[in-house]
């Protein structure tokens, strides 16, 4: 029985694994549905549709930057089970306004004066319950297993996400708008079931007063956290992956209808394969590293994602005109066509090398500082995160702004994958002089 098996058989990590892969789904339902609703039944503007998949994004990561310092010390200083527990419980109720958005988006009810201005809000409550779920999802790992498991388990928690990403990307890409109004609530109470079964996970060290402090708690848990230079590294590279990322995310939508001509389906498959290609990507990685945290892999595997990168801009640039009798293509008609392998198989590549440099960096976090200050070492990660993607959002919305056209974008990426690989060498480097 492989250590990953034995670990999703065992109480101590099946429940949380089970929660948080329920909460990825749901969150990504919820988001993809609204975005792809809005960009295929509201805009007409290639700009006007990256604009608001931009902006959807700024107000899911602003909690992040805002609440991370008080999440990662709740987690440290409070039971994180008994937190897990309130957290899904809010969700629920967070879903039903989110549902009641797309309900009424679908009947086309004061679709700009109250079901936009609903989804927004849902997907900044979103945004808060990630914030407060993230950084218990990766700490309260090495409370619960041996030394030797965690990378597995960082591993596990990784591809699963990714595949209730794939999942939820899916569903929100083939089922009805009223449809997916329903769904978001029924999973957020099954969550919510599950997640009662988290075993305890109480909180070890000195129990320290709590900071509210906007901007005070934030910049004294960064400072704190950065001490250990590996850490530091470590957080530098996640974060301009993710800046990176928040781009691509966020041209996905906008490229697959104007530029390809396919239908919302389509847009969701790009998503499909870019969630797959992490999943295999953060099981690779383990298998090849066997179990060892390090960077070793890391600038080989940004450097890759950048060169797939490239040759998914040459077979978008390539692609022909569509002259079907519909003005979008379907997936079958979209698979059928000759450039269609190259397209998918690069963007696969892209998720894949992606995968393989991020995962190993978020063991650094868990496996280079005291137990009890993983979750605030995660929660400083998620405030540098969250900065990071708003400066994505913000680089999308200027090269729209400014007219750059979407393909292009996609080469701006591909070099900003070298500085990707420069921190990813410093860190490996760093790994090294410390042993």
């Amino acid at each position: 029985m492989t250590q990953s098996t034995q670990l999703l058989r065992a109480r101590r990590f099946l429940p949380l694994f089970v929660t948080q892969l329920l909460g990825a789904f749901n969150d990504n339902l919820f988001k993809n549905a609204m975005v792809l609703f809005v960009v295929y039944s509201v805009y007409n503007s290639e700009s006007s549709e990256a604009i608001f998949s931009a902006v959807a994004s700024l107000i899911f990561v602003a909690p992040f930057f805002l609440f991370s310092a008080l999440a990662g010390q709740l987690a440290d200083m409070r039971d994180k089970a008994t937190i897990i527990r309130l957290i899904k419980l809010c969700e629920i109720f967070i879903m039903l306004v989110g549902g009641l958005g797309l309900a009424l988006a679908w009947q086309g009810i004061a679709l700009h004066t109250v079901a936009i201005p609903l989804l927004l809000v849902a997907v900044f409550a979103m945004g808060v319950h990630s914030t407060f779920f993230g950084p218990i999802k990766y700490a309260i790992l090495p409370q619960h297993l041996k030394s030797e498991e965690v990378l597995a388990g960082t591993g596990l928690v990784e591809a699963g996400t990714y595949l209730a990403v794939l999942a939820g990307t899916i569903v929100a890409g083939w089922i009805s708008v009223d449809a997916a109004a329903i769904a978001v609530i029924a999973v957020a109470v099954i969550g919510y079931v599950s997640g009662r079964s988290v075993p305890p996970a109480p909180p070890i060290g000195k129990i320290e007063p709590l900071d509210f402090h906007l901007v005070r708690a934030p910049a004294r848990l960064i400072r704190a956290t950065m001490s250990d230079r590996r850490v530091y590294l470590a957080v530098c590279s996640i974060s301009f992956f993710w800046a990176l990322g928040t781009i691509l995310f966020i041209q996905f939508p906008p490229l697959a209808k104007n530029i390809l001509m396919a239908a919302k389906e389509v847009a969701s498959l790009f998503l499909v394969i870019f969630s797959i290609g992490i999943a295999i990507g953060s099981v690779t990685i383990n298998t090849l590293l066997k179990g060892t945290v390090s960077a070793r892999w890391s600038p080989l595997s940004v450097i890759a994602m950048g060169v797939c990168l490239i040759g998914f801009e040459l077979v978008c640039e390539a692609w022909p005109a569509f002259e079907g009798p519909d003005a979008l293509m379907d997936v079958g008609t979209f698979v059928l066509q000759p450039l269609a392998l190259p397209l998918m198989l690069s963007l696969l590549g892209v998720a894949i090398a992606g995968g393989m440099f991020v995962v190993p960096l978020y063991a650094f976090l868990t496996t280079f500082v005291e137990k009890s200050q993983t979750a605030r070492t995660i929660a400083a990660n998620n405030v540098v995160n969250s900065g990071a993607m708003v400066l994505g959002a913000g680089v999308a919305m200027a090269l729209n702004f400014f007219g750059m056209p979407i393909v292009k974008q996609l080469l701006v990426v591909a070099a900003a994958c070298l500085a990707s690989a420069w921190l990813g060498y410093r860190l490996y480097r760093a790994e090294l002089t410390a042993r």
